[in-house]
């Protein structure tokens, strides 16, 4: 072979390009981008981005990866031209974090952000979130499961009823899941001269997952959870009736619930002014709501707390839920917040069986200086197993000790409900 014949390749055309004060700073951006993208892909500084999106040479681009950390904060401007311009031209973002506060992660996700990847970078969440973004997305209509038929009437005026655990392990999800499935369902369980009236009247209910890292309401009902929710919670300035309805997923056409979002995200990502408005559409449009609450105490729990017509707080005969109790009344206390509002619930109760039961949950009340109203049942291992079929107890345990006592305090918030409109109408 001659040595003037020389094997020439046509570039590899990019497809990808990271964006950043300096890529070097992310070196592991680097590595998995090499392992995506091979050499299809090329980097940029933030001001030589603007500049080249608007060229022809970005036509084949797919997506970018922005990625940032706290000194770039300052820069949020510019780095929303940049989304801005990439959204433009149709180009998916990826933001790669580190160290950026919730508040400036949300202000560019709501810019038009695709997908929020932490750094440093979770083994293959980068090729996850890169396969999230380039997959088209589906054309089918929602299933039945995963949607809701129901048609917004922003004309009702909701009872909203809080769940909040004193400490984990006390039955707070499954108080909340359980509760509004009653109250689902509170007509078909009247009596047989009412049913045909009940038929026609059963409430609407809404059950709203807060629990934005943990929460499992979804999994205690078999529900998907879906991306809308984290793109509703971002952006809750423009939301309005339809689509926070569009938003929600539906068990057995009776009981429709937002769930926690797909992926794990900072639980101050979301501002007490968006919990408001979330709170304000779903009480115009249904008769009950149920709050799901995160155990921890953030900014918006003071939103919920006040908004909220009755807030249960779990809790068991033990130390940590006494410690806790106690820590919870001095902060709502010293903030002058209403901790008269608080309805505890004692999970895992004694039975009428141990002789020492009321005494100890007396001591315990008066000890912290609080009144248990509600007393549950120890449903039994049955409960939790119950949870991970995916159904209410009052289909998979009809007959369990725990799902009474809950179907007993659905019916007391129906008819004191029901009691309250009738003094108003009358």
């Amino acid at each position: 072979m001659s040595s003037n014949a020389i094997l020439k390749t046509e570039a590899e055309p990019i497809a990808a390009c990271t964006i950043s004060r300096d890529v070097q700073i992310f070196d592991l951006l680097i590595e998995d981008m090499e392992t995506a993208m091979g050499d299809s892909w090329g980097d940029l500084g933030f001001e030589d981005a603007i500049a080249f999106l608007a060229q022809p040479d970005a036509a084949g681009l797919k997506f970018v990866a922005i990625a940032m950390d706290e000194e770039d904060e300052d820069n949020l401007d510019l780095i929303s031209q940049v989304i801005a311009e990439a959204k433009a031209h149709d180009i998916k973002v990826i933001l790669i974090a580190e160290d950026v506060s919730p508040a400036a992660l949300h202000k560019l996700l709501r810019e038009g952000g695709d997908e929020f990847v932490p750094y440093p970078l979770p083994e293959n969440e980068l090729a996850n979130a890169i396969e999230r973004v380039l997959t088209p997305p589906a054309e089918v209509p929602i299933a039945p499961s995963e949607g809701t038929k129901l048609k917004a009437t922003g004309d009702r005026e909701a009872v909203l009823i809080a769940v909040h655990g004193m400490a984990g392990g006390t039955g707070a999800t499954t108080l909340a899941v359980n509760l509004a499935w009653e109250l689902a369902t509170v007509n078909d369980t009247v009596k047989k001269r009412r049913k045909k009236e009940a038929k026609s009247d059963a409430p609407s209910v809404c059950l709203i997952d807060l629990d934005l890292q943990f929460g499992s309401a979804s999994t205690f009902l078999d529900l998907p959870r879906r991306e809308t929710v984290l793109e509703l919670l971002s952006d809750t300035a423009s939301m309005d009736s339809e689509s926070f309805m569009q938003a929600l997923s539906t068990f057995e056409e009776k009981l429709h619930v937002l769930t926690a979002p797909l992926d794990m995200i900072p639980l101050d990502l979301v501002t007490p002014e968006d919990i408001s408005r979330v709170l304000e559409v779903a009480r115009t449009n249904f008769d009950y709501v149920v709050i799901d609450m995160p155990s921890t105490m953030v900014e918006w729990s003071q939103t919920v707390l006040e908004a909220t017509h009755v807030y249960f707080a779990t809790l068991e005969l033990d130390m940590r839920s006494a410690q806790n109790t106690l820590r919870l009344k001095r902060a709502l206390q010293a903030e002058e917040l209403p901790f008269e509002k608080l309805r505890f619930v004692l999970n895992r109760a004694p039975g009428f069986t141990d002789l020492n039961g009321k005494s100890r949950i007396k001591r315990l009340a008066d000890s912290l200086g609080i009144s248990v109203e509600v007393l549950i049942p120890d449903g039994g291992k049955i409960v939790g197993q119950n949870a991970d079929h995916g159904v209410p107890l009052a289909v998979g345990q009809p007959k369990n000790a725990a799902r009474k006592e809950i179907c007993k305090l659905a019916h007391s918030v129906h008819e004191v409900n029901l009691s309250d409109a009738a003094e108003q109408a009358g």
